[in-house]
């Protein structure tokens, strides 16, 4: 593998280095040159161990991805540059089928403060979310009941049967209403935990986004790159189903109406360490990437994308990423959305086990 090969990296804003089965460096792009503030000519050839500094656990999941041939995240790690400067990053660890290459690392500067700040604001928004959900459910579930039994009475007594056409309108859209509210009623439920194979919760959302949407030209890819070695998750199977399934069909929505070439949906799995959300840190996670290449979210809604009515589809609800959330946030996880036109990803995290807090 040529040197060339790699030039693309160049293009990409996150740091990212190439290493060979030796952990040796043999790729170097401009983002890693800024962030450990050392010169390519300087980092090609290092072995990684020279350029991390030893205490950090970041070397030991090296090892480990390397002997095990299992990617996986590193969250949070506080690395040392050359010039000194402390920063905290998160650190993707990707194996790679090459003679030449034997791993991939990606590096994510972060901002602990800006992080957590971020995140209790979401918390908040969220909670604000379901108060406002609730309310507005319970205040129409009501007069709702009595709008149907109204027309259920009127079509008994309206002497043309014709008529009842009408009736017939009201009762079905009456029903739709109901059936929505009851959707947003259902986050409050409480949880059912029982220990889950995430993976099955993810086949079979694939596999009922390709009933849905895949019966006809033109078809969408739907991809999955699972974790094999990820425990099991003590979890409420219903609502991650539903909360995984409203993201991924949100997706095939949009490529399905935006009519994207060569549409695909793609679903990953890796373990995340030292997990932070909502300031509080967890010693293992699980992340669910759900990638789509359609045209992406308009940037004056991509802050408010999880808030109730806000929709980036035309006709949509703008429940569905809402409900998505709050299940989510009723199993202390995260989620996060990165956009832009051609490349949309969402980002579940969830904690992994119990006593898991650091």
């Amino acid at each position: 593998m040529t040197t060339n090969a790699f030039s693309g990296l160049d293009l990409i804003s996150t740091a990212t280095l190439a290493l060979t089965p030796s952990l040796r460096i043999l790729s170097v792009n401009s983002a890693a040159e800024a962030l450990f503030a050392h010169s390519r000519r300087h980092m090609l050839g290092m072995r990684v161990h020279e350029l991390l500094p030893a205490d950090t656990s970041l070397l030991s999941a090296i090892e480990k991805a390397l002997s095990t041939q299992t990617s996986f995240t590193e969250q949070e790690l506080e690395i040392r540059t050359g010039s000194l400067q402390r920063v905290v990053v998160t650190c993707t660890i990707n194996v790679i089928d090459s003679p030449e290459v034997a791993l991939m690392l990606e590096f994510r500067q972060i901002d602990h403060q800006l992080k957590a700040e971020r995140d209790e604001r979401m918390q908040a928004q969220l909670k604000a979310n379901r108060e406002l959900i609730r309310n507005l459910a319970h205040e129409i579930k009501n007069p709702l009941g009595g709008v149907r039994g109204a027309a259920q009475l009127l079509a008994r007594e309206l002497p043309d049967p014709r008529l009842a056409e009408y009736t017939q309108v009201i009762i079905a859209e009456t029903d739709r209403l109901q059936n929505l509210l009851n959707r947003l009623l259902t986050p409050h439920r409480p949880l059912v935990r029982e220990e889950i194979n995430i993976h099955e919760v993810l086949t079979h959302v694939l596999t009922l986004i390709d009933a849905e949407f895949n019966h006809g030209a033109p078809m969408i890819r739907l991809q999955k790159d699972f974790d094999v070695s990820l425990p099991h998750l003590r979890a409420d199977r219903e609502q991650l189903t539903q909360a995984t399934i409203n993201i991924v069909r949100n997706a095939a929505q949009m490529l399905t109406q935006g009519k994207t070439a060569d549409a695909c949906i793609s679903v990953s799995t890796r373990i995340a360490r030292g997990v932070t959300i909502a300031r509080q840190r967890f010693r293992l996670g699980i992340t669910i990437s759900i990638d789509d290449n359609g045209p992406g979210i308009p940037a004056e809604i991509i802050t408010e994308i999880f808030h109730p009515l806000v929709s980036r589809r035309d006709g949509g609800t703008g429940l569905g990423l809402t409900i998505a959330q709050n299940f989510v946030a009723l199993h202390d996880g995260l989620i996060e959305v990165e956009s832009q036109p051609g490349a949309t990803r969402f980002r579940i995290t969830l904690p992994l086990g119990q006593g898991n807090q650091i």
